[in-house]
């Protein structure tokens, strides 16, 4: 009897066959055309490109260093954000610290006159930094922010270690 079921299933086998062929074959074919399809497309939108070239977005840099617009999305290094008087909203609550994933960031704090804790240091070590944005959304109060400079390359290691909380034309 099992031999009897053996022979049914493979009676039925080359028929599933035949089926399996066509759908994959009508797949294969539609997947051809519509990948030739997409290929018309980004020919078509090169060719408008090389006959109007005031749609092209590239930019000749360095040429254009002093016109250079960086894209609102662009993450550069941290930098605290300055008013007019030169003060940081930054309060010393250390959430960007722990907010970063490889300690880029180290928040040391002080005590002012009165007892109340104050920003000492904010050190940021570019060398490390991932610029994930982390560190920024996890700032409740704005005080830091994604810069858009992005010619951070430097021979000295030394040199991507910045406190950020530095006084404009403190030397310190």
């Amino acid at each position: 009897m099992d031999f009897a079921m053996n022979t049914d299933q493979t009676a039925n086998h080359p028929n599933r066959e035949s089926k399996n062929f066509k759908q994959f074959s009508g797949d294969y074919l539609k997947k051809i055309g519509v990948g030739f399809l997409s290929l018309l497309n980004g020919m078509g939108l090169t060719m408008s490109y090389l006959l109007d070239p005031r749609k092209v977005v590239t930019q000749q840099y360095p040429e254009n260093r002093d016109t250079l617009q960086m894209m609102a999305r662009f993450r550069g290094g941290v930098v605290m954000v300055h008013d007019d008087d030169n003060n940081h909203r930054c309060t010393g609550c250390t959430l960007c610290e722990r907010a970063c994933p490889n300690g880029s960031i180290s928040v040391l704090n002080t005590k002012n006159m009165a007892g109340k804790k104050i920003l000492g240091q904010y050190i940021y070590r570019l060398s490390q930094c991932t610029f994930c944005n982390l560190c920024i959304e996890a700032c409740p109060f704005g005080a830091i922010s994604m810069g858009k400079d992005f010619e951070l390359a430097s021979y000295d290691r030394q040199q991507l270690t910045l406190i950020l909380n530095k006084k404009k034309g403190d030397g310190s």
